[in-house]
């Protein structure tokens, strides 16, 4: 959905799987206007999730949290921090049930408001009657789909508000890998029993509900698993140590040469064994193409980081996301480079290190 207030905003397409199993219901009940009314359903779904989200990043604005993505699912949101020291804050002490809190409080008392809307305004508006969400019935659905929400992140199932509580207390006793598989059992546990017995029932909402919890379980024990390959991966062990370098001296005739036999698409500037700066492929053929042949001194860039080679893959993930167009980290050692990261590179090698390290963590398992 782009960027919101310096915010990357996402929906996952399960909201289109959600819109079709509403028109369904609307169908099946066989209100008046089935389609519109299943329709409506779902905007009264997506409406609880608004609410919900709204209040959860007015907490996070109130805590100073400086937030780099949010990924909507229909059973609430995921949010993905710009910095370490928000993450902190986010997942420990009062910032954490803050947050927990902010989206039940949210829901529960749009539910209020809307119930005492409702009966004010016709007296005889049957607030306990069955079914209590259905798209025959959308006002009653209104107060409680809210209060379903509300009440749903109330479990102790992870990725859902007090699940994340919960792994944050197993996580001090036990450690966040541990922590994170015991609670992501717990949630598929409680998802699965949802399911049944929602079948059980006859309940559509149970069964989407369990389903939902057990999809958002393994998106966390993913993103949490991958947090820890990033954070445990030196950059010795990613970086290329295959490149190609220029020297200010050089044409950009010459440069451009060197481009056309290499894959890179950034090249490290040195002077010597000293790096003076870094320039891209597209940067020498913009100034070609204007400005004519001349020295890449004059178009390379001196605004550049650099890591070390003992450094985390996930320290040098975040240089390379904080700094405004920064697509290259040389990697030095005794102010020799050594080794180069970009992001062509860490977009393909990430993935292949995850799977390598969760090889590795089933081997260990087995054996």
């Amino acid at each position: 959905m782009g960027r919101w207030w310096g915010v990357e905003m996402r929906v996952h397409t399960f909201f289109l799987l959600l819109a079709l199993v509403c028109l369904g219901l609307g169908i099946s009940e066989s209100p008046p206007h089935p389609f519109m009314r299943g329709f409506a359903l779902f905007i009264i779904l997506c409406m609880a999730v608004v609410v919900r989200e709204i209040a959860r990043v007015l907490v996070a604005a109130w805590l100073g949290l400086k937030l780099r993505a949010i990924l909507l699912l229909p059973i609430g949101g995921m949010f993905a921090y710009a910095t370490p020291e928000s993450q902190e804050i986010a997942t420990q002490g009062r910032g954490q049930f803050a947050l927990a809190a902010a989206g039940p409080l949210a829901n529960g008392l749009t539910a209020l408001a809307l119930a005492a809307l409702f009966l004010g305004a016709a007296g005889n508006f049957n607030i306990l009657g069955q079914p209590w969400i259905s798209s025959a019935y959308l006002l009653r659905s209104m107060v409680w789909m809210q209060a379903g929400l509300g009440a749903l992140h109330l479990l102790p199932a992870y990725p859902l508000d007090c699940g994340r509580i919960v792994r944050t207390s197993f996580t001090q006793s036990y450690g966040a890998g541990a922590a994170t598989r015991a609670v992501t059992g717990l949630g598929q546990l409680i998802a699965l029993a949802a399911m049944v017995g929602g079948w059980l029932l006859h309940s559509p909402w149970l069964v989407i509900a369990g389903f939902f919890i057990m999809i958002g379980a393994q998106i966390e024990d993913q993103g949490v698993f991958f947090q820890s390959v990033v954070d445990t991966v030196r950059m010795r062990e990613v970086m290329l140590t295959d490149f190609a370098t220029l020297s200010p001296s050089d044409t950009l005739a010459d440069a451009l040469s060197r481009c056309v036999h290499s894959l890179q698409e950034d090249f490290p500037v040195v002077r010597g064994p000293q790096l003076v700066g870094i320039v891209s492929r597209q940067r020498i053929l913009d100034a070609l193409r204007n400005e004519g042949n001349g020295y890449v001194q004059s178009v390379m860039s001196r605004a550049f980081q650099v890591a070390r080679p003992e450094d985390t893959l996930g320290a040098t993930i975040r240089r390379l996301t904080a700094g405004r167009g920064l697509s290259l980290i040389p990697v030095t050692e005794s102010g020799r480079v050594i080794g180069i990261v970009s992001v062509q590179h860490l977009m393909s090698s990430m993935t292949l290190l995850a799977e390598q390290r969760r090889y590795e963590r089933e081997g260990t398992e087995n054996t």
